[in-house]
């Protein structure tokens, strides 16, 4: 047999096996922890931490994301441990803990300070600051000084302390960050106007108008508090798909007992345990069901819109929604080892990893806010220097101009906002992506590799046909009785296909001697005779001649069916055609992806002839046959070398190392453990076109990357040196702080709102 892999039916009675039960393993012994991270403002911040966190002791990697608030740490539990991690944060000058429960994750670190923001109150004040602004020329104007600084401090102190408290504590740490800007900003100006308007008198006998800006401090202050309560907003939305994830689970379960049914809370539910499921209601946990049948919608898991039966025997999974028929479940996963748990568990930590294209935000944020405060403290002198008057004031209003509208938000937020997004939808269509990392492989796949059986088949071999030798000496029950009773001992998905076409009622007898020679095929001794089953190589390896069937080998090969060759004793027997039917929509998701210009290639054990049957049928350009699973691995290197960027599509155990080595691994749902395990995306849903969606999904969270980062960048390019003032020589155009501040608002709040443009994406097609 062309190898011993068993693999899950994909089209079986659930998905409760299509995920791996244990997250990727990182260093060895190594411990993985998630911190909720308070004071993080810009990409200036969580870079910072990460450096902390990555320069401690025992720290084999650190992950800080500014979207969710988090930092996820590998460490060697032997040198550190979470309390040496917090430590570490907090002097740095921000906060962490780790979270109570795990679903607090987009919440409690997230709304650190936002969830206390109302910007209404700034905003109002800001207007009637305005007004009282428009009259300080009149002869009052020394009351209404005062009158907008009692205006001023309430805002500065209450709606805006944050940014002061947080901009010193980077000072201490000699470091600066958005904070440092702002309050630099916002304090000089505020300064200055409590200096003019304290020592008036001074200012005018010195030729100097006493001018405040505590209008212009005020709406700094209320409009960056509107953009970030904006930005939350906007983030929740981010989030929502995770969020209903975690929302699917019922709190409470209908658990069958002796005396009657007793309603209980989902944590008191025992693995073992029988409870009911009415219709309408969402399965509790994954089981499988012991009395009824029912509709079941899988949707929120699989994107598969349409319901889909399932009755007495057939796996269920936890969370999904039972919508006809009264069900009694066997609980067989809870917890943290159920699927939804695993799927969620999975979608966190994609969010939560680093694209590589972040590494370049990084870069810059680590020189931005310096580089800001120069451009500003330079722009002050060339307007005081070489500007017309008043210089002071002109010199003052170019600098904190400078400074307000910079913003290193948008720098940080491009691209997880992006990543959160395109992985929370991908959830919600049944794709899983491992993060930022196969996101950005996987917009540069040109070569798709598919796996035959499992991947463009159903992966349910059923034996069709039965052809003896002249002169057999066994009839076609005895020889399927005596293959089968060798087959029991492998988990080739063929060896299923024996088994099925055994006679009812035959007893299989038992087998000794067993050789199996992977990729090939099988023998053992069976009531005293030796059995060779396997492809023609592996008979003639075992001087079996196989001429008198080879042209009815053949004839089977050109319909796609594979033959199987029996040996008696060293003699030819029989042979059995083995058929795996191709799936229904596997020639319509190779069109696609040929359209999309993406080269398909076959990769299989199967006889050339076969092979090419298959391809003819679905539409696939090149043909890998006889490849042995050890090979597999090989055959992806070789188009890797060529200068291709292979994505690797399969499900079985063998197909784990060409997952791994492949520029993305693509595991269809219906797979073994191991090879989700080494997958870069995970199809929950066994259809050939969600490889097509895959590959379309992070194409499009990539452009979304690019034109997210792009806007950060040329927005701070653009709107730095007009804030400097270098229009005015030739047009008369300058900023003021506060259209500064609303266009430093805005900037963040655009970014993220350019990432909720996936939540559009739609899976038919690919397209959006």
């Amino acid at each position: 047999m062309p190898d011993t892999t068993r693999q899950v039916p994909n089209d079986g009675p659930g998905i409760a096996t299509r995920l791996p039960a244990h997250p990727p393993p990182g260093a060895a012994g190594a411990s993985r922890l998630r911190l909720d991270v308070t004071g993080m403002t810009c990409a200036a911040c969580s870079s910072r931490i990460q450096r902390v966190l990555e320069h401690t002791a025992g720290v084999s990697s650190a992950n800080v994301n500014l979207m969710t608030n988090t930092a996820a740490v590998e460490f060697d539990p032997t040198v550190t441990g979470a309390g040496q991690l917090i430590t570490a944060v907090e002097k740095a000058g921000y906060g962490a803990r780790v979270p109570v429960a795990s679903h607090e994750h987009h919440h409690a670190a997230t709304h650190d300070h936002a969830s206390g923001i109302k910007p209404w109150i700034p905003l109002a004040i800001f207007a009637v600051a305005m007004f009282i602004s428009m009259h300080l020329d009149g002869p009052s104007a020394s009351i209404l000084r005062w009158t907008l600084l009692g205006l001023t401090l309430p805002v500065v102190l209450i709606h805006g302390r944050h940014f002061y408290v947080r901009a010193w504590a980077a000072a201490k740490h000699r470091a600066a960050d958005m904070n440092t800007l702002i309050a630099l900003g916002t304090g000089a100006a505020l300064l200055f106007s409590i200096a003019t308007t304290v020592a008036a008198p001074w200012f005018e006998g010195h030729g100097i108008a006493p001018v405040v800006y505590y209008e212009a401090v005020i709406g700094i202050i209320a409009l960056i508090v509107t953009g970030q309560w904006l930005e939350e907003r906007a983030k929740g939305r981010a989030s929502a798909a995770l969020d209903r994830l975690l929302s699917l689970r019922p709190q409470t379960v209908r658990v069958v007992r002796t005396g009657g049914d007793e309603e209980l809370p989902i944590s008191s539910l025992m693995t073992g345990d029988e409870f009911r499921v009415r219709p309408g209601e969402s399965i509790a946990a994954d089981g499988t069901i012991v009395d009824g049948q029912g509709s079941i919608d899988e949707s929120m898991l699989t994107g598969e819109p349409l319901p889909i039966e399932r009755r007495t025997g057939d796996e269920v999974v936890g969370g999904t929604v039972n919508r006809t028929g009264a069900l009694r479940v066997r609980a067989t996963r809870i917890g943290a080892d159920s699927v939804l748990a695993r799927i969620i568990r999975l979608v966190r930590e994609a969010q939560e990893t680093r694209a590589p294209i972040q590494r370049l935000a990084d870069r810059v944020a680590g020189i931005f806010v310096p580089v800001v405060v120069l451009i500003a403290l330079a722009a002050a002198a060339a307007w005081y220097f070489a500007g017309p008057e008043p210089r002071l004031l002109n010199a003052l209003v170019a600098a904190v101009t400078v400074l307000i509208i910079a913003c290193p938000c948008a720098m940080g937020l491009a691209v997880p906002t992006a990543v959160m997004v395109g992985t929370g939808r991908g959830a919600e269509l049944g794709i899983l992506v491992r993060g930022g990392e196969a996101i950005e492989r996987g917009e540069k796949i040109d070569l798709v590799l598919l796996d035959k059986t499992g991947t463009v088949t159903e992966g349910r071999p059923r034996t069709t046909t039965v052809e003896l030798t002249r002169g057999s000496p066994v009839d076609r029950d005895t020889l399927i009785v005596l293959t089968a009773a060798v087959e029991q001992a492998s988990e080739h998905p063929l060896a299923d296909a024996v088994l099925s076409a055994v006679p009812v009622g035959s007893t299989l007898p038992q087998v000794s001697g067993l050789d199996i020679v992977v990729g090939r095929g099988i023998g053992g001794t069976v009531a005293g005779r030796r059995i060779a089953i396997g492809n023609a190589a592996f008979m003639h390896a075992n001087g079996v001649a196989t001429t008198e069937l080879d042209a009815v080998a053949s004839e089977h090969a050109a319909l796609a069916a594979t033959p199987v060759f029996v040996a008696l004793d060293g003699a030819l027997a029989g042979m059995l055609a083995i058929t795996d039917p191709v799936r229904a929509t596997s020639a319509e998701a190779i069109r696609a992806l040929r359209e999309r210009g993406l080269q398909t290639v076959l990769l299989t054990g199967d006889r050339r002839d076969t092979a090419d049957a298959v391809a003819r049928q679905v539409g696939i350009d090149v043909v890998e046959a006889q490849v042995s699973p050890d090979r597999k691995l090989d055959v992806v290197r070789k188009y890797q070398e060529q200068g291709h960027r292979v994505a690797m599509v399969g499900d079985g155990l063998n197909d784990a190392p060409a997952l791994a080595q492949a520029d993305l691994g693509i595991a269809m749902g219906g797979g073994t453990d191991v090879a989700l395990e080494t997958a870069s995306v995970t199809l929950l849903r066994n259809d050939l076109r969600g490889v097509g969606d895959a590959l379309a999904l992070v194409k499009q969270t990539m452009r979304v990357i690019r034109q997210n980062l792009g806007w950060a960048f040329i927005y701070n390019i653009i709107c730095i040196p007009v804030a400097a003032g270098v229009l005015y020589p030739f047009f008369g155009v300058r900023l003021t702080p506060t259209m500064a501040a609303a266009a430093m608002a805005l900037s963040s709040v655009s970014v993220v709102a350019n990432s909720l443009r996936l939540k559009r994406f739609n899976s038919v097609n690919g397209k959006q």
